[in-house]
């Protein structure tokens, strides 16, 4: 029995979580929140990028925190090649369907 392919989907959060690391740079994920302006919350970024993850678009690497925020271990996060390509046509498939329903 042959498995069916699995949806790619992209929530708002993740839209604008990719959005910001594309355009932008790597980031930690409490400067994901700050970069958002208020469309990120410190509550939920981590659930969002662990999903994120699970499904291929983002991707981490882990280091060691500076000595001011107490040393502790922090990850930073990039999009993936899936992850621009899902962006990519998001943003594609609004820019054609937004008109048509303004």
């Amino acid at each position: 029995m042959s498995r069916r392919p699995r949806a790619l989907t992209l929530s708002g959060k993740e839209h604008v979580v990719l959005d910001l690391l594309v355009s932008r740079r790597e980031m930690y994920g409490l400067e994901l929140v700050s970069a958002s302006r208020g469309r990120l919350k410190r509550g939920t970024i981590y659930v969002t990028l662990g999903r994120m993850a699970d499904k291929g678009y983002v991707t981490s690497v882990p280091e060691d925190g500076p000595p001011e925020t107490g040393g502790l271990p922090r990850r930073l996060y990039s999009p993936t090649a899936l992850g621009r390509a899902v962006l990519a046509s998001w943003n594609e498939a609004r820019g054609r369907l937004l008109p048509r329903f303004a």
